[in-house]
């Protein structure tokens, strides 16, 4: 398809992850797997969230949020992933390219915004133990929760309103398993310098501004946790921090690997390869990093096989 000055795109190709029919149907199942590990630990973390009382603090309720948005994100995009693997046409509609575009930018976004929550909720929790539960109320929680949801949808709109006001022309094949801005801008045929620096700065702005937040509560909290006496709670503290920091380091560097870099310096393939990342390894890592290294979510996951008479 070639764009001419009074014509529109109605459609893109999807060149996925691999042209080889072997490696497609290999990453297939391979895919259809981890996509089974995120749903079921993603719903066992909220399942687990809700059933037991004593996860019901605003640290749990926050994971809680964190797996319903991992279980969204990933849906937004490996669904279609895995569709396009076995399929032989990988067309892609532009109103459906659009609303994928948007929607995972959204739920990444608000991914962001909630990590950066989570870290002043272990702040408050460490450094001001006396007043938790006044500063992080039920409905102070909820609003936070609310907040976020609300910030990432509203957030991503610059980014995607300027990508699809992007002039294409030439091809309508995009180097990717899924409609990404990067890859959408790639196929511009204008000078859209002024699009590309709008969109970097308000990258840097949503990614930079939690990151900081996130540093600076961990600073304060390892200076408040060496100020422990117990070496158990010292651990205790270190544990529970330890698993948010697995999970940002993650997120947040695939994601600054994808968005806060030039067009001109990408590399064919690569993108894809970052992709991955946020949109299926983080998702899939999650509950395990939350599970294995949390003894409150190891124990209500034993008195809920208990419950089920698998345990």
């Amino acid at each position: 398809m070639i764009w001419e000055n009074d014509t529109e795109f109605k459609e893109f190709i999807l060149l996925g992850l691999s042209d080889e029919l072997k490696t497609q149907i290999a990453l297939f199942y391979v895919f259809t797997l981890v996509y089974l590990i995120i749903l079921i630990g993603n719903v066992l973390i909220i399942a687990l969230v809700l059933t037991d009382t004593n996860l019901h603090t605003p640290m749990y309720f926050f994971l809680c949020n964190l797996s319903l948005l991992d279980l969204c994100y990933s849906t937004s995009t490996v669904p279609r992933m895995l569709r396009d693997l076995l399929s032989v046409s990988k067309v892609i509609s532009y109103g459906e390219c659009a609303a994928q575009m948007y929607i995972s930018l959204s739920l990444g976004e608000c991914e962001c915004v909630l990590l950066a929550v989570m870290a002043y909720d272990r702040y408050v929790a460490i450094c001001y133990p006396l007043h938790y539960t006044t500063i992080m109320s039920k409905m102070v929680c909820v609003r936070l929760a609310f907040g976020t949801w609300i910030s990432g949808f509203l957030l991503s709109i610059s980014h995607v309103t300027l990508t699809l006001n992007a002039k294409l022309c030439g091809h309508n094949k995009i180097n990717h398993f899924l409609c990404e801005v990067p890859e959408i801008l790639s196929l511009a045929c204008e000078n859209i310098l002024l699009a590309e620096s709008i969109i970097f700065i308000v990258g840097v702005i949503i990614l930079m501004t939690p990151v900081t937040f996130i540093v600076i509560s961990y600073i304060n909290i390892v200076r408040n946790i060496l100020k422990i006496a117990s070496s158990s709670g010292q651990k205790k503290a270190f544990s529970t921090c330890g698993s948010h920091m697995m999970v940002v380091t993650i997120f947040y560097g695939s994601a600054m690997a994808a968005y806060m870099k030039p067009r001109s310096s990408s590399v064919p393939g690569t993108d894809k390869m970052i992709a991955i990342f946020y949109f299926i390894v983080t998702p899939m890592l999650n509950p395990m990093i939350y599970t294995l290294r949390n003894n409150d979510v190891k124990a209500a996951f034993k008195k809920l096989m208990k419950r089920t008479g698998l345990g």
